[in-house]
């Protein structure tokens, strides 16, 4: 899923940062729980059926980050952040020396 899905539908491009690693993390839980059922979830989350059923029918609003990564570190998947800088717009010589681009 990517941020700019996100930041189309109106987020802030914080907010989309922070949707975006929501909607990754939530998907890889998701193909993680498969391997169980939802009482064996609802054991090894610690957690109720209701809480099962919202995690693996994408409710996403309904779980913080942090607890979307309790989840995931309970179903064996190791998570980590990882920060880069962001993209520089590059500017072509022509445009950098006042030259308009004709194109």
């Amino acid at each position: 899923m990517s941020q700019k899905l996100f930041e189309d539908l109106g987020f802030s491009p914080a907010e989309a940062a922070a949707l975006k690693l929501k909607a990754d993390l939530n998907t890889k839980i998701v193909k993680a729980a498969a391997r169980y059922t939802q009482q064996e979830l609802q054991n090894k989350l610690g957690t109720s059926q209701p809480r099962v059923s919202d995690l693996l029918r994408g409710k996403m609003a309904k779980f913080s980050l942090d607890t979307l990564v309790l989840y995931a570190e309970l179903l064996g998947l190791r998570t980590e952040i990882k920060t880069t800088e962001a993209k520089k717009q590059s500017r072509t010589r022509g445009s950098a020396a006042g030259v308009p681009l004709v194109r």
